[in-house]
């Protein structure tokens, strides 16, 4: 295909979709002290969510850097692309889609479109999926861009976490904030929807996991629909039976999230991404 479509590893796609596709995935990096690793290539999922709990120091994500994205965009040009289309996680929750800005900017070889997906995880994902699908049946820029955007309407992604204690250690949240919670056993649950990030709180994992549930009967029927974890398959495979009945006909996939992810929200988030029907 003419259009090539780039995204970063938080999209949590499955390496089947992006073979098929042939979406390219620029990994961000995962710092422990001095060792660094390529998020989804030095490390597995399964062994980061082993070793988080005891890590120490606390890892420290990042994106590439504009200088990362030019060099991508400089190979995938070589290799013939036309036209880039460049999809990251949220410019609410993470720089890289404005340092992907700055690399389209200076890139002048052939036409390099970014785009703030307005999600993180598959709600990126998602939209990643069918850029690539729209670019492979001849569709235009303009034209995948208008789909896309439309999409993003119809897009949630929403978890609960075990504790505030990852957003805390990682700097994404205030640290007075973060103990009053955990004195009040508070269980944050977080929404995502059109670039918006919103925690609610609540004080059981019950009443969390309750919140999470009223979300998805208010956003069905489905046009795609996952459930999301952090090191917790069997907590998430017993979740599958009961949202069954939100997408009948379809068997609902159950997929850990990338450990640049994982490192801000913790071992225990549980919860979804999904596409509202039209």
């Amino acid at each position: 295909m003419s259009i090539h479509i780039v995204t970063d590893s938080t999209c949590d796609l499955p390496e089947e979709t992006v073979r098929k596709l042939g979406i390219t995935v620029l990994p961000l990096n995962i710092h422990v002290g001095e060792q660094a690793y390529k998020d989804g290539i030095d490390i597995s999922r399964e062994e980061f969510y082993r070793q988080l709990p005891v890590l120490n120091p606390f890892p420290k994500t990042a994106s590439p850097g504009p200088g990362g994205f030019e060099q991508l965009y400089q190979r995938l040009a070589d290799q013939g692309a036309k036209a880039i289309l460049s999809i990251h996680i949220s410019e609410s929750l993470s720089a890289t889609v404005n340092e992907a800005r700055i690399a389209a900017q200076q890139f002048a070889r052939i036409p390099v479109t970014v785009l703030d997906s307005t999600q993180l995880s598959l709600g990126t994902g998602y939209l990643v999926e069918k850029a690539a699908q729209l670019a492979t049946a001849g569709q235009s820029i303009e034209e995948i861009l208008s789909a896309l955007k439309e999409q993003m309407e119809r897009s949630y992604v929403f978890a609960s976490l075990k504790t505030l204690e990852y957003l805390r250690r990682s700097g994404r949240m205030h640290s007075a904030v973060a103990h009053i919670g955990e004195f009040l056993k508070i269980k944050p649950v977080l929404h995502m929807n059109q670039g918006k990030p919103v925690v609610h709180r609540t004080r059981t994992q019950k009443n969390a996991t309750a919140l999470l549930m009223e979300w998805l009967e208010q956003y069905a029927p489905f046009e795609q629909l996952a459930i999301l974890h952090a090191g917790i398959q069997e907590e998430a495979e017993a979740l599958r039976e009961s949202v069954r009945a939100y997408w009948p006909g379809n068997d609902v996939p159950v997929l850990q999230i990338t450990p640049v992810l994982g490192a801000h929200l913790g071992v225990g988030a549980l919860g979804f991404a999904c596409i509202s029907k039209k």
